[in-house]
C-alpha cells in the first residue's frame, strides 16, 4: 500500500508536460534504438560524473555504446523525464532522483513493475520530446490496426497540429519504432527479437502484434497496473489542471490540454473505476468519488501531490529483489463500507 502523506507535503512543481505546443515536437532523434534495460542508470550514473558526457569526445567510451547509442540513450532521458536542461547541461530531474537516486533507494534496475508503468505515463504525456508515443495513446483509438493505419494517422496528426516541418521518412520510423517497442516479438526477425527483450515497455503488453502487418491495443481492466503508477498520473492531471474536481469521463479519455489515465494506461471504464475506487480507498482523506449533477466526479479533498507519492513509494524499505518491503500503513486506517458498481456512468461521446 502507498502511504498517506500528509507531512511532506512540499512546494514541489510539476512541470506542464501534457500540453501539445505546435513548435515543439521531437521525431527521429532516438536513432531508430528502442529505449533499453540498463540505459536509464548507464547514464544517470554518467551524468553524476560529468553533466556534458553525452557531447564529450570520448562519450563512446564512457558509455560504451556506439555513437548512434550515445544519442539515442540521451533522447530517452529527456524523453522519459529523468533528466531536465540546465545551462550547464543535463541534471537529473526531480522524478530521476526519486525513481533512479545516485544512492540507496528507488528503483535502480527496474525490478518493480511500478517503475516501468510510470516511465510509460512519462513517455505517453511528454509531447514536446516523445510526440509519437503521446499522440498514439492519447489520440489514436482503434483496438485493431495495420502498421499503415499508425503511420497515416501520424501524419495527419502532425499536418493538422503541427507547424514544424518533419519528413514522411522520419515519422514512419517514429511509427515503426514505437510498434516494435511496446510489443513483445512472436519470433520474427532478429532485430526485432532484440528490441523486445532489450526494451522494458514490452512487458507491460499494451500492444501485441497478430501478423507482419497487423497490431492490437485492446483497452483491458488492467488489474496489474501497480497503484502508485496509477496514483501518480491522478495527481499529475490534478496538478497540470490545477483544478480541485474532474469528471471520471476526463481521467478517461485525453483531451487537446491534458491526458487521461484511461487512454495512456488503456483501459476499460470498468478498470479505470476500479481503480479509482483503489485510490479513494488508499487515500481518504484526499480523494473522494461522488456523484454531481448525474455524473461522477473526483474530488480533491487533501494534498494530493505527484511527488510526494513517489517518494513514499521509493523511499521505502526495499528488499533484494526491489520492491518495498512489508504493507504501508495508512496515516488514517479506514474500514472498507463496500464497493460501488464496478462501472460509472460517463458521459455520452468519446476521446477527444
Amino acid at each position: 500500500m502507498i502511504e498517506c502523506l500528509t507531512y511532506i507535503q512540499e512546494a514541489i512543481t510539476v512541470h506542464p508536460y501534457m500540453e501539445l505546443k505546435p513548435a515543439k515536437v521531437s521525431f527521429g532523434r532516438h536513432e531508430s534504438f528502442p529505449l533499453r534495460f540498463g540505459w536509464i542508470t548507464k547514464g544517470l550514473d554518467a551524468l553524476a560524473e560529468d553533466a556534458n558526457v553525452f557531447t564529450a569526445a570520448d562519450a563512446t567510451v564512457t558509455l560504451g555504446v556506439g555513437k548512434n547509442m550515445v544519442a539515442a540513450m540521451r533522447y530517452w532521458l529527456l524523453a522519459t523525464r529523468m533528466v531536465e536542461r540546465t545551462d550547464t547541461g543535463l541534471a537529473r530531474s526531480a522524478i530521476g532522483e526519486i525513481l533512479f537516486p545516485d544512492g540507496e533507494g528507488g528503483d535502480r534496475y527496474l525490478e518493480d513493475d511500478g517503475t516501468i508503468w510510470l516511465l510509460h505515463w512519462l513517455l505517453a504525456t511528454n509531447p514536446t520530446e516523445a510526440t509519437a508515443i503521446y499522440w498514439f495513446y492519447n489520440h489514436f483509438h482503434k483496438p485493431e490496426f495495420a502498421s499503415e493505419e499508425v503511420f497515416a494517422g501520424l501524419r495527419e496528426f502532425v499536418r493538422q497540429q503541427v507547424t514544424a516541418k518533419t519528413a514522411p521518412t522520419t515519422l514512419r520510423r517514429d511509427a515503426n519504432l514505437m510498434l516494435r517497442m511496446y510489443a513483445q516479438s512472436s519470433g520474427g526477425t532478429r532485430l526485432l527479437a532484440e528490441d523486445a527483450l532489450d526494451s522494458p515497455l514490452a512487458a507491460l503488453l499494451l500492444l501485441e502484434r497478430l501478423d507482419r502487418q497487423t497490431w492490437q491495443a485492446v483497452p483491458r481492466d488492467r488489474e496489474e497496473i501497480p497503484l502508485v503508477a496509477f496514483a501518480y498520473a491522478v495527481a499529475d492531471v490534478f496538478a497540470h489542471l490545477s483544478e480541485g474536481q474532474l469528471p471520471v469521463e476526463r481521467l478517461m479519455y485525453s483531451g487537446r490540454g491534458h491526458c487521461a489515465p484511461g487512454a495512456v494506461f488503456r483501459l476499460t471504464e470498468g478498470g479505470l473505476t476500479a481503480k479509482l475506487e483503489a485510490l479513494c480507498e488508499e487515500f481518504p482523506e484526499s480523494l473522494r468519488l461522488d456523484r454531481t449533477a448525474g455524473l461522477y466526479q473526483l474530488y480533491k479533498i487533501g494534498p494530493f501531490e505527484p511527488l510526494p507519492i513517489l517518494q513514499a513509494h521509493y523511499q521505502a524499505p526495499r528488499g533484494k529483489s526491489g520492491k518495498a518491503k512489508g504493507k504501508r500503513k495508512h496515516v488514517v486506517e479506514t474500514a472498507r463500507q463496500g464497493r460501488r458498481p464496478n462501472e460509472l456512468p460517463l458521459a455520452a461521446g468519446g476521446a477527444a
